[in-house]
């Protein structure tokens, strides 16, 4: 009986160790939670065609771990260039609170399919440099986090704003020897934006002069097709005005292997002046064959035919863009 009971304690024993040496490693694994969060104050110095853009915002993080040092460890993953923050810190009641103050300027690559009707969605990713999501991990302040109630960003209307936290997956370990898999995952923070232009002011700045371009190629139609020179000169015109017009918008934009609506209404534009050319000089042709009054016929309602669809298609494609 005695050795059953020395047997039975001996059991106990080592699942007791066992067990308590498990809960340390468990313990020692658990990654120390950091609660995050952001406040916007400025969105400026928008930039299409270098790609860019410039937010200033405060930064806050609560912990437990006096080892973290996230003045020198935090780093905005897609940011340009990032200048030295300013740094408030405290502690109380074993939390240590640090306060950031960051200016960032921000790689974006802009959606300008829909110019200017466009949605851009701006996000600052941060992460710890030092320390991967076994070590810690991201906890939104989503109560907190939010942007100034005065940040006005110029021809532009903050429709969104929200704050996330996730994880990242790197494809390496960062030559790290003591990762088994070239593999590696840290915590991030998302600060997303969502810009709406206001756009009916630039839409007509930009285009004001393809359509007028396009209005002085259709005053062809009402000159009699024997008058070559302004048959054929007025809608040359029209053309170069288009041509110049594009040039002058596309050098605002950053380039784009899409195609835009800005592409689509230039194109669109020359096509129909091509259409007023190519009418011209089948009524010229018919006229020359004695065909007088059917040439006239088919300027009359070429002209209609023509001014209708190019005003019904551009309005289709503004309303798609805006849509």
């Amino acid at each position: 009986m005695k050795k059953v009971l020395l047997f039975l304690l001996f059991v106990f024993s080592f699942s007791l160790h066992s067990y308590a040496q498990d809960s340390i490693a468990t313990a020692r694994t658990v990654p120390d939670t950091v609660k995050i969060g952001a406040y916007v104050m400025s969105v400026h110095d928008i930039n299409f065609h270098d790609k860019e853009y410039t937010m200033r915002f405060w930064l806050w993080l609560l912990h437990s771990n006096p080892d973290f040092d996230f003045p020198n460890q935090v780093d905005i993953t897609n940011a340009k260039s990032i200048e030295q923050p300013t740094v408030m810190s405290d502690t109380s009641s074993g939390k240590i609170w640090c306060l950031m103050k960051m200016k960032t300027t921000m790689k974006q690559s802009w959606d300008v399919a829909d110019y200017p009707f466009d949605k851009q969605h701006l996000t600052v990713k941060i992460e710890n440099s030092e320390y991967d999501s076994d070590h810690l991990i991201f906890q939104a302040d989503t109560e907190g986090s939010n942007f100034d109630s005065t940040l006005v960003v110029d021809g532009w209307d903050v429709c969104e704003f929200n704050v996330s936290t996730g994880t990242n997956e790197y494809r390496t370990a960062f030559g790290d020897p003591s990762y088994k898999t070239q593999r590696s995952n840290y915590s991030h923070f998302h600060i997303d934006m969502v810009l709406q232009r206001d756009a009916w002011g630039l839409f007509f700045k930009l285009f004001i002069g393809m359509y007028i371009a396009f209005l002085i190629s259709s005053v062809c139609f009402i000159v009699d097709p024997t008058e070559v020179e302004p048959r054929f000169g007025l809608p040359v015109g029209g053309l170069f005005a288009a041509v110049g017009n594009k040039y002058i918008i596309d050098s605002l934009l950053p380039e784009s292997s899409t195609f835009t609506l800005v592409d689509s209404l230039h194109a669109l534009t020359f096509l129909f002046i091509f259409f007023t050319i190519a009418f011209s000089a089948i009524s010229l042709i018919w006229i020359a064959d004695e065909k007088h009054s059917k040439a006239m016929k088919l300027n009359k309602t070429g002209g209609i035919i023509i001014f209708g669809s190019y005003v019904v298609i551009n309005l289709i494609l503004v309303i798609a863009a805006i849509l």
